[in-house]
């Protein structure tokens, strides 16, 4: 029998929520075949069978949050479907204990509708230095840490499930000891470690609503619970500030109207924006930073990666668009558009998540005259876009009709000062109200 367990998805991802199961219990699977698709707090992925046989058991309903290192399947590779059915939909932790070490093994989850080459699971038994000459199981950014300090895989002890090597193991293997790694959600105990818990906070428990009329409760899961944590995280860590400005766009708006009576894919307003805050952010790296409140340090990003807050079914995502600064306005605007569908159809991996360095969340076309976003922790700083509005203003003494983007720039006032944000609003606006120079960029 083959213990099938729920693999590393991602950094930082632990979790997932059961969406379809493609097999039932009795039924025949061949390797690399759907096997079931899991939503995490990033993306959606299909989950391939590591091995061919007969599924024994599958764990957790459609629904069900299960762990990573959980069971998720049992198969028989000899494909007899001996005790086909039994432990079907089996709840949290099931599998965990012992018999978790040789013949586990973990496959790499694959984006939903995205093209999968491949994929061989290794059973690994654990410690890793047992499996010499094969490749040790770690996830991506794992084997870059430890590209990054000069750590050899081969000789890190695995704590994590099946025999995989951890971010944890790879620190504590480069400094010859104990190292405590913190995880995101746990920054807040960290900052406020010395006086335990944050001074005048007061979390009362709910009331029973229930009393005073007919309720309903749904489960905080997936995307939303994450979008929950984080932030919180930002709002509570974060001191926000907000700087507003009105942009004409009455020339944006012409050139882009000349181009489609051209016959040509005019970019969109979207995309002018993107690269025209990429010079912002040369300009004022600050806002291009983030703020470790426990290291006391600003780390300033050298690249330009910037996160598109897209409305989904499922919720509010960024996907990143990786590199602005070295696309044009077409290849830009080609980039955006692709990321956003593929957002919306759940089809991205969970790495197109992370590595931004700015956000940009536009609700112009849902419409409003402004709103205050919320900084996408541990970023310093978003803008938020507006509705697009013909609005009168005077000009040389005039009462004309222009075309007006509002947009507004939250930023983390540790780092950054409000004479700051209006010198990097400044540099924008003066390249979006004159659209030419941003094509010589």
């Amino acid at each position: 029998m083959f213990e099938f367990r729920l693999p590393d998805l991602g950094e930082g991802i632990h979790e997932g929520e059961v969406l379809k199961w493609h097999v039932n219990p009795g039924d025949k699977i061949v390797e690399d075949a759907p096997l079931v698709d899991v939503e995490t707090d990033k993306a959606a992925v299909t989950i391939p069978s590591p091995r061919s046989g007969v599924v024994v058991s599958t764990t957790g309903k459609v629904g069900d949050i299960v762990k990573t290192g959980q069971v998720l399947a049992v198969i028989d590779v000899a494909g007899t479907g001996a005790g086909a059915g039994a432990g079907a939909g089996t709840g949290a932790g099931a599998g965990t204990g012992a018999g978790a070490g040789a013949g586990t093994g973990a496959v790499p989850a694959v984006a939903t509708g995205v093209k999968k080459e491949a994929v061989t699971a290794v059973a690994v038994a654990a410690p890793v230095e047992a499996a010499k000459g094969l490749r040790v199981p770690a996830a991506p950014a794992t084997r870059r840490l430890a590209r990054e300090l000069g750590v050899d895989l081969q000789r890190v002890a695995a704590t994590g499930p099946a025999g995989r090597v951890t971010k944890e193991d790879v620190i504590k293997a480069a400094k010859g000891g104990p190292v405590e790694v913190v995880e995101e959600t746990s920054v807040m105990t960290r900052v406020w470690e010395g006086g335990g818990t944050l001074p005048l906070l007061d979390i009362a428990l709910l009331p029973d609503f229930s009393v005073y009329g007919p309720v309903e409760k749904e489960a905080l899961r997936s995307i939303r619970r994450k979008t929950a944590r984080r932030m919180m995280t930002s709002m509570t860590l974060i001191p926000h500030v907000a700087h507003m400005e009105d942009i004409d766009v009455t020339e944006l708006e012409a050139f882009r109207a000349k181009l489609k009576s051209e016959g040509e894919k005019a970019p969109t307003l979207l995309a002018f924006v993107a690269k025209a805050i990429t010079q912002s952010l040369k300009a004022y790296p600050a806002f291009n930073a983030s703020l470790d409140a426990v290291g006391e340090e600003i780390t300033y990003k050298l690249y330009y990666s910037i996160g598109i807050a897209v409305d989904t079914e499922r919720g509010l995502v960024v996907p990143v668009v990786r590199n602005v600064d070295q696309q044009g306005l077409g290849q830009l605007a080609a980039s955006i558009e692709d990321v956003a569908t593929r957002a919306r159809n759940g089809q991205l991996e969970a790495s197109e998540f992370s590595g931004g360095t700015f956000t940009i969340t536009n609700i112009g076309a849902l419409g409003g005259t402004g709103f205050f976003p919320a900084i996408n922790y541990p970023e310093s700083a978003i803008l938020g876009m507006g509705r697009t509005a013909e609005k009168p203003v005077v000009r040389d003494g005039n009462v004309v009709i222009r075309k007006i983007l509002p947009v507004v720039l939250a930023f983390d006032h540790r780092i950054a000062d409000g004479a700051d944000a209006a010198k990097f609003i400044n540099i924008a606006k003066n390249l979006l109200e004159n659209p030419l120079k941003l094509l010589l960029i």
